[in-house]
């Protein structure tokens, strides 16, 4: 099984936010768009995991999410990485936070210790909107550009729950299921 941890956007904020960034597809048609229902923000991707490890995952994960308080989610401000002149992954902004960041942390920890390679570089809170496998045109570069600036979405999200994920591919893209849904503490 293909797999991730993820905190999964209601689907009143996924339906909007889809809505909202339309402009987006309509400026680069030729990249992979993330499907309405697939808009979530990674915490950590685990890749190919077998039937064993992944109990293993599920276990660790519950742990984890009962010692951290539900959060709220400031989302708004679109980008691209590596950057606008050469835009690979166009994305939502989600605010840092403190909680935001230890949540991510842990988990991290959490799987290292299950043997999950550590990530790189820092967390960098987003949702995934598209991936632009070939380098753009500069209209359509400058077009994408236009349209990531007009972004206007704004919205504060509570989130409940930290997902362990499978991705399956399928012949329309990614399919998504959730395979544990890990409940936050109380408090926001």
């Amino acid at each position: 099984m293909r797999t991730f941890l993820a905190l999964n956007l209601p689907p009143a904020t996924r339906e909007a936010l889809f809505e909202r960034t339309s402009a987006l597809r309509a400026a680069a048609p030729g990249a992979s768009w993330v499907a309405h229902d697939n808009l979530h923000l990674t915490l950590q991707f685990l890749g190919d995991v077998d039937d064993e490890r992944l109990a293993a995952v599920a276990a660790r994960l519950l742990e984890i999410a009962a010692t951290h308080r539900r959060l709220l989610l400031d989302i708004g401000g679109a980008g691209a990485f590596p950057n606008l002149g050469r835009p690979r992954i166009v994305w939502m902004g989600v605010a840092p936070d403190p909680r935001l960041e230890l949540l991510q942390h842990d988990l991290e920890r959490g799987c290292e210790s299950l043997g999950f390679p550590v990530e790189g570089r820092a967390f960098r809170p987003h949702i995934t909107l598209g991936r632009i496998r070939l380098a753009l045109p500069p209209a359509e570069r400058a077009t994408l550009v236009a349209a990531l600036s007009g972004c206007t979405f704004r919205e504060r999200v509570a989130v409940e729950t930290v997902d362990l994920m499978d991705s399956a591919l399928g012949q329309g893209g990614s399919r998504y299921t959730v395979l544990v849904a890990a409940a936050l503490g109380e408090e926001i």
